[in-house]
């Protein structure tokens, strides 16, 4: 009996529609990145806007806190419940339902006629935040070779990173010059040309493996999943308690002018659409390595951070590394959680941005009680210091946990 070769299966057949390619990926990976650069703008933008649409909408600067909370909350409370509920979903066509609801949110937003109205929408914008990013990772991955995934998923998260330069900056421009419904207008229309650069671009890729709703909520059973999350908290909770004060530090201890506070907003958006790219390409090479290296390097940024705030370049030259640094770990860190979810992908990704948003809650708190201590302006730096430190801790423990699960497995096969 002749027998018929047979195709490796780690090796499939590239084709368009029924997995990944070797190449001709990238303008469908610029299609998905799109839906970063809105995701980016309106969540950090409504930052800049919040003193312009509190006096607008009758609320105080307190109050109008509410509204950002509430876009973090929608983040953390939509990544995982949209990522189940789409778990059925042909990837391409859940990425354009998130991003069509990402347009249609952001401009109900800039219609909203009352501060509460404002807050709910804000919560409705956050909603497909995680979920799109879970989805769409997992659809660029399939898109490329196994190996070349990290990088993959970096392009998608890069235009988030670019909304740090470009987006934030531009939309907090507008809405100065002609009202902050402009910007939630200007948000509504990149989400919408991303929902026609999907569409056009991206290619229907057939998953042999069908998701289901109970296959996404396994990645919930899985201890590498959440000691994974606790790792991107820890570690990210530190920039965020550095980056949500550092306006008054760059003012009032560096000696910048309010002027130049953007520049330096852009210096470390550059240093974090850096630490994105070269970050998926080492990711490929040693992830774990990527990770741990990435937490240490932030920790000492911090650290150099708080000694060195008094100069405006020591200060710039910090936050650039800091932005580097711990942006370096995410491609890494997104593929990880992909992995340890198994059956579940696009909810472990997902996973990646409500522990991210989780971070930003941990870090802007742990600045806050410091700062009301009395401590100094540059203290949510130097205690903060200790979170990717925290988040390094838990790295090593996910990496022994997954040595004893594999002993354990050979001894079972044995």
């Amino acid at each position: 009996m002749k027998i018929m070769p047979t195709r490796p299966r780690h090796s499939p057949t590239p084709s368009p529609t029924t997995g990944p390619t070797t190449g001709g990926a990238g303008p469908a990976l610029f299609a998905t990145a799109l839906g970063g650069l809105a995701i980016g703008t309106t969540e950090f933008a409504s930052m800049g806007l919040l003193p312009a649409f509190a006096a607008d909408l009758g609320a105080s600067v307190p109050q109008a806190g509410t509204a950002i909370s509430a876009y973090a909350l929608g983040v953390v409370v939509g990544a995982p419940v949209l990522a189940v509920l789409g778990a059925r979903w042909p990837r391409k066509h859940l990425v354009l339902a998130l991003a069509a609801a990402l347009a249609l949110f952001n401009v109900a937003s800039a219609f909203a006629p009352t501060f509460a109205t404002f807050v709910g929408t804000r919560f409705l914008a956050g909603l497909p935040h995680g979920a799109y990013f879970g989805a769409a990772s997992v659809l660029a991955a399939s898109l490329v070779p196994r190996e070349r995934r990290p990088r993959a998923i970096a392009t998608v998260m890069s235009g988030l990173m670019i909304a740090n330069i470009v987006g934030v900056p531009g939309a907090t421009w507008l809405g100065q010059a002609a009202g902050w419904p402009a910007a939630y207008l200007a948000t509504g229309a990149i989400a919408a040309l991303t929902v026609l650069a999907v569409w056009l671009l991206v290619p229907d890729v057939r998953d042999p493996h069908r998701g289901s709703i109970r296959g996404e909520l396994s990645a919930l059973r899985r201890g590498q999943v959440w000691i994974t999350m606790a790792v991107i908290a820890a570690g990210f909770g530190g920039s965020f308690a550095v980056y949500s004060y550092i306006t008054p530090v760059l003012t009032e201890v560096s000696g910048l002018a309010a002027a130049a506070v953007p520049v330096a907003l852009a210096v470390y958006g550059i240093g974090m659409t850096l630490g994105n790219q070269i970050g998926g390409r080492l990711a490929e090479l040693a992830p774990i390595r990527t990770i741990a290296v990435g937490l240490g390097a932030a920790a000492v940024s911090m650290a150099l951070f708080a000694l060195t705030a008094a100069s405006a370049v020591a200060a710039l030259v910090t936050l650039f590394a800091l932005a580097f640094t711990t942006t370096a770990t995410t491609p890494a860190l997104a593929t990880r959680l992909m992995d340890a979810g198994r059956e579940g992908p696009t909810l472990g990704a997902a996973l990646h941005h409500a522990a991210f948003n989780v971070a930003n809650a941990i870090g802007a708190a742990l600045g806050g009680v410091v700062l009301a201590a009395g401590w100094g302006l540059t203290a949510p730096a130097a205690v903060a210091t200790v979170l990717p430190l925290l988040g390094l801790a838990a790295l090593f423990a996910a990496v022994r946990m997954e040595r004893s699960e594999r002993r354990r497995d050979l001894a079972l096969a044995a």
